[in-house]
């Protein structure tokens, strides 16, 4: 794909999860139900992080593109790392992990992620957009152009280091609120939801395997060149 057309491809992209994370946010107080209003408001919801990941990785993309049009190919080649750094290690496998975790427990039973109070606060559109489009963008990344992926075990252990960062702001949160951020988790004992973080970490550390399977399918032993 040419450069300028990835330049608008990916500012369009920023835009869009600008967008919608600024919409998520900004939902009116006097709407939302009781439940959003526990300590650490909406930044406690993966969902929504994962939108802020997004809108930050379309930027780096956006930067990356623009440096390379202008010529600027020294300052291109360090933002071009960190964007390939920031898809590889955290926008592919986050974005998959909550397209498909989310669905598959939606289709179980939605009280246990998406209760059906939020109906009347978010719009049809806007779940689809923070739920669903997710996947779909990030597949259409890997096929816009061909990122470097770290050294295997680096790219794990940053990825583990993001989770266990998570895990323990969930775990923060019920400790001070008594509640917890999804309803799902009270089901388990401690051990239960011990094992419960372990699969969703194996989880996630399959799509991340999944997208440097796809990245290298499609683009081979790319030299990656600017």
């Amino acid at each position: 794909m040419e450069i300028s057309t990835l330049a608008m491809y990916h500012c369009l992209a920023f835009v869009w999860y600008f967008f919608i994370a600024y919409s998520i946010t900004h939902v009116k107080t006097e709407e939302r139900p009781s439940e959003v209003f526990l300590y650490g408001g909406q930044w406690k919801y993966l969902t929504v992080l994962n939108l802020v990941l997004q809108a930050v990785f379309y930027g780096v993309s956006f930067l990356a593109d623009v440096l390379r049009l202008i010529k600027k190919l020294r300052c291109a080649k360090c933002v071009i790392s960190s964007r390939d750094l920031l898809f590889s290690v955290l926008a592919f496998p986050v974005s998959t992990f909550v397209c498909v975790s989310f669905w598959i427990l939606y289709t179980y039973n939605r009280e246990l992620v998406y209760p059906k109070s939020l109906d009347g606060v978010i719009p049809l559109w806007l779940n689809h957009a923070m739920h669903t489009a997710v996947l779909p963008f990030a597949l259409l990344e890997i096929l816009a152009l061909p990122h470097r992926y770290p050294a295997k075990k680096k790219g794990l252990i940053l990825l583990g280091f993001v989770a266990f960062l998570y895990i323990s702001w969930v775990l923060w949160i019920y400790s001070v609120t008594g509640e917890w951020v999804y309803p799902l988790f009270a089901l388990f004992s401690p051990p239960g939801l011990a094992a419960f973080f372990a699969g969703s970490l194996a989880i996630i550390i399959t799509f991340y395997n999944f997208g440097e399977f796809l990245n290298r399918m499609i683009w081979g032993q790319s030299k990656f060149s600017l």
